[in-house]
């Protein structure tokens, strides 16, 4: 099947689940998680869909700039959709389904750059999934952190929102965020671990940039999970080292793609 189709359904599902997320929360309703999981999973089945001819060649497999965030963003949500039944983490579509819809979008009509194919043996390949998941579970890190941003200033300037008035209470919020970093750094781990074992050379200089910033995000998830542990570490400083370790860690990985694929 020509992906066009699947991508245009995909960009429509979300941006209707987001319309009727974001008017239950503009009228202080809260909006049917079964409604939501429905729509997300319709998308998401069209999103797959997309990505399945996008992803595959005859040559190998094809991870551009462009599918590789789509891919990524599909595996978001998959596991937040997954999540939703057991834990507080509906109020994360509201930022995830607009990130579907622009990457499924993108996947299809951006232009692609120099691509390099990816060998598909046993051992790329359990780098890449792992690679996926932990960038994946990364980014609802980074979100979860921003919504948290967003609650303690309504809360601190008492004028809380409708949207903000959905949300579970600040600790369990918090708690939320260092569960998905742990999740995140133990792939992560996982990830420079399989890269390191099946990889002819982490340092060769199309890798030495993604690897070594890769190594410093690493070191900065550590250190914010021992702080969390050791000195109580929340708050502010918590939402600052989650945006650090995240930006060197998608400039490791985006970034190194997008010179290779649109500059060199």
């Amino acid at each position: 099947m020509h992906p066009l189709l699947p991508s245009l359904a995909a960009a429509c599902l979300y941006a209707g689940a987001t319309g009727y997320q974001s008017l239950r929360l503009a009228q202080r309703k809260v909006p049917d998680r079964r409604l939501l999981f429905v729509i997300g999973a319709l998308a998401l089945i069209a999103h797959g869909t997309a990505l399945f001819s996008q992803l595959l060649s005859p040559s190998g497999l094809q991870l551009d700039f462009f599918t590789a965030s789509s891919l990524i963003a599909a595996a978001v949500i998959l596991l937040i959709l997954l999540g939703l039944y057991r834990m507080p983490v509906e109020n994360l579509l509201l930022l995830l389904f607009p990130l579907g819809f622009l990457t499924a979008l993108c996947a299809e009509f951006a232009p692609t750059g120099n691509v390099l194919l990816v060998i598909e043996t046993p051992g790329i390949l359990a780098h890449i999934l792992l690679s996926i998941l932990a960038y994946g579970v990364l980014t609802i890190a980074v979100f979860q952190s921003l919504l948290l941003l967003l609650q303690d200033h309504h809360l601190k300037h008492k004028h809380p929102s409708g949207l903000i008035r959905n949300f579970p209470p600040l600790q369990t919020m918090e708690s939320l965020l260092f569960g998905f970093l742990l999740a995140g750094w133990v792939l992560l781990s996982a990830s420079l671990l399989s890269g390191w074992l099946f990889l002819d050379d982490l340092f060769a200089q199309h890798l030495v940039h993604k690897t070594a910033l890769s190594v410093i995000a690493w070191i900065i998830f550590a250190t914010l999970l021992w702080g969390r542990h050791r000195l109580g570490w929340r708050g502010y400083k918590a939402i600052r080292w989650t945006l650090a370790g995240f930006c060197l860690l998608m400039l490791a990985y985006f970034g190194s793609k997008l010179v290779r694929e649109f500059i060199l």
